[in-house]
């Protein structure tokens, strides 16, 4: 039997320490031990089953990326604090003074700010490259580059990176290629294509309800166990400790994703294609139009859809600004960054989560000024919602009226 990502998070059975049917939270940041040896031994990370400090592990914590890296088919899993505490963690786990990183242009703009700006004082450079050219991945290649780093789907641009082909490239030249894959939880398996590590921006989608900040880093066992060494493991070193309470939280949340992409990805299909006919320029790659609407048809889990993000470009910032204000005002969603919530959430990437990206390189990427990033909610009735959406844009003077 073919087991889809959902499946292996269902499979999966904790009980509470009292019968509970959800684990038991673990609230403390230490743990006793009966001798001073299991103590010594636990340092060494030779004891199995007992935990010392919270920034360690903790059971909530485990628990957690037990299930992620169920979800993701990796042998195991270290939740962070945040989505950048998991790819900082990672990226600097990897590579040293003196390594390169080719990533893709198209990328959420911490984790280029983070390249651009913060690695280099580490001695990590950083090239940034069109992901979807995979000629061109390849020659950005030097004799110090670690990593090939890219998003499944990427922020804002909704760019499809061809995974199975980058893991190619990776394996030829002895890198490892890590895959953010925040945008497409489910539908996309980067693990199953080749990639090495999966992160995520557990705050999003797979959380879902916009109360709780978190990450994780999904690898190999070894990978994973190197994070977390005590010596020079970077999520041990630097911090990035995830608090139980959220941990359990987080879990709880994450056996409804299933139900909760399908519904975004329905949503956003919807709208997307209404968006289309209305004559906008619309970015989503459940779209034949969309350049990687084959690509990402091929990679994809079926069940569930082409993910819960879309763009469209209303010409200029000013009308995206009071486009955005006026749906707000008539409750069609939030004025907000972040995604994956019940509620639609849209902003100008151009002036947000992409600010970080120099205005000049935003206009050659593609990202214009007009541009407005959907992510779609988990509206019952998406036909009124789109209404009343099409009655804000005719309001603004991005729309034309229809003539009776």
């Amino acid at each position: 039997m073919k087991y889809k990502p959902a499946d292996r998070i269902q499979d999966l059975q904790y009980f509470g320490e009292f019968g509970g049917v959800n684990p038991s939270i673990s609230d403390s940041s230490t743990y006793t031990f009966l001798s001073a040896k299991t103590m010594f031994d636990t340092f060494e990370g030779n004891a199995e089953g007992c935990y010392l400090y919270s920034r360690h592990s903790s059971p909530s914590n485990l628990y957690l990326g037990e299930a992620l890296a169920a979800m993701e088919g990796t042998e195991t899993a270290n939740v962070t604090a945040s989505g950048m505490g998991a790819i900082t963690s990672a990226l600097l786990q990897l590579c040293k003074n003196g390594d390169h990183i080719v990533c893709s242009r198209t990328i959420y703009g911490g984790t280029y700010a983070f390249l651009k700006n913060f690695a280099p004082q580490l001695g990590i450079t950083t090239t940034f490259v069109d992901i979807t050219k995979t000629d061109v991945v390849e020659a950005a290649i030097q004799k110090n580059t670690k990593v090939i780093y890219c998003e499944s789907v990427s922020n804002p641009l909704l760019e499809v990176a061809d995974i199975e082909e980058l893991a190619k490239i990776a394996k030829t030249n002895k890198l490892q290629l890590l895959v953010d894959n925040t945008f497409s939880p489910l539908s996309i398996s980067p693990a199953k294509l080749g990639a090495d590590v999966v992160i995520h921006s557990l705050t999003k989608f797979i959380n879902g309800s916009s109360d709780t900040v978190g990450g994780v880093v999904c690898g190999s066992r070894d990978f994973i166990n190197d994070l977390r060494n005590v010596n020079d493991g970077a999520a041990m070193l630097l911090g990035p400790t995830m608090d139980s309470l959220r941990a359990a939280s987080i879990l709880k949340n994450l056996r409804t994703l299933h139900i909760r992409m399908k519904q975004h990805s329905h949503n956003a299909q919807f709208l997307a294609e209404k968006f289309q006919e209305d004559g906008f320029k619309t970015v989503y790659p459940g779209l034949k139009s969309h350049p990687g609407h084959v690509l990402f048809k091929k990679m994809m889990n079926e069940d569930y859809g082409f993910g819960g993000m879309l763009t469209i470009d209303v010409g200029s910032l000013a009308k995206a600004n009071e486009l955005m204000e006026l749906m707000q005002k008539e409750n069609l969603g939030y004025l907000a960054v972040s995604l994956g919530f019940y509620k639609t959430l849209f902003s100008a990437p151009g002036t947000s989560t992409s600010s970080e990206i120099p205005e000049e390189e935003q206009r050659e990427m593609g990202l214009s000024d007009g541009l407005i990033r959907f992510s779609i909610g988990l509206d019952n009735n998406i036909e009124r919602t789109y209404e009343k959406m099409k009655e804000c844009m005719i309001k603004v003077g991005v729309l034309e009226a229809e003539i009776a």
